[in-house]
């Protein structure tokens, strides 16, 4: 089959998506480096404790033998390696803009003893080819975790995940989501601590993803699991191309 392609419309990607992204593709690297040169040897000690929802992500991938999975912003390869381990008669690949922690990525696929059925790739994930990198032209799953709420044109981001997704392929994307069920003084304190990081939660992600499905005619499925702290979303593409 082949690869089911979407092209979101400016109405469908939130204004904030488009601004400040000019400089992205050219300095995302290096400023992402900057960023995890050092945090990248205790960022999964660290963040086991608020990336909230990435084990359920990794538990509904049920990727069946034989299928392909992509991450998008795979980090330091800790989704991947538990994901490979899990599904061990499925193929996983991840791209990351940041050297630094691919660098780690490649040293945990290695240790896992994982190096047959996990690649990683550097890629920029507002603009990357799945053939370029991977060999391939499409995979069965794409998922992205904790990615989306780092990246200014994160819409471009969804643009290229489904385009890289196969007919009847699924998307799977956790992050950060707008904490409607904790107290108001929590929610404002966690916003302006992830603010530090440059780190903004999507608000209108569900709003983006009902309007590529109602389009595509693809199934969505949409969570906001812990009080609101998080969001967790599946997007299913029709097993064939039925544009609308």
């Amino acid at each position: 089959m082949g690869a089911f392609v979407i092209t979101l419309s400016r109405s469908e990607i939130p204004a904030d998506t488009a601004s400040d992204t000019a400089s992205w593709p050219v300095d995302a690297t290096s400023r992402m480096n900057r960023m995890y040169r050092s945090q990248r040897h205790i960022y999964d000690i660290t963040r086991r404790y608020y990336l909230l929802g990435r084990d359920q992500l990794i538990a509904r991938l049920r990727p069946a033998a034989g299928e392909a999975v992509l991450e998008v912003g795979c980090g330091t390869g800790r989704n991947l390696i538990q994901a490979a381990k899990k599904y061990p008669n499925a193929s996983f690949f991840g791209l990351d803009v940041s050297t630094e922690m691919l660098t780690s990525a490649i040293e945990g696929i290695s240790r896992a003893g994982l190096t047959k059925t996990v690649r990683v790739a550097h890629g920029d994930a507002t603009a990357f080819k799945p053939q370029p990198l991977f060999g391939r032209a499409a995979f069965d799953h794409v998922m992205i975790s904790y990615s989306l709420s780092m990246i200014p044109n994160w819409g471009a981001v969804i643009e290229r995940a489904i385009g890289s997704l196969r007919d009847g392929g699924r998307l799977h994307i956790v992050d950060f989501g707008d904490q409607r069920g904790l107290p108001r003084l929590v929610r404002t304190l966690l916003r302006q601590w992830l603010a530090m990081f440059d780190v903004t939660p999507r608000d209108d992600l569900e709003k983006v993803l009902a309007q590529v499905a109602a389009r595509s005619g693809a199934e969505l499925t949409f969570e906001r699991p812990f009080r609101g702290y998080a969001q967790y979303a599946v997007l299913t593409l029709p097993a064939r191309q039925t544009m609308p």
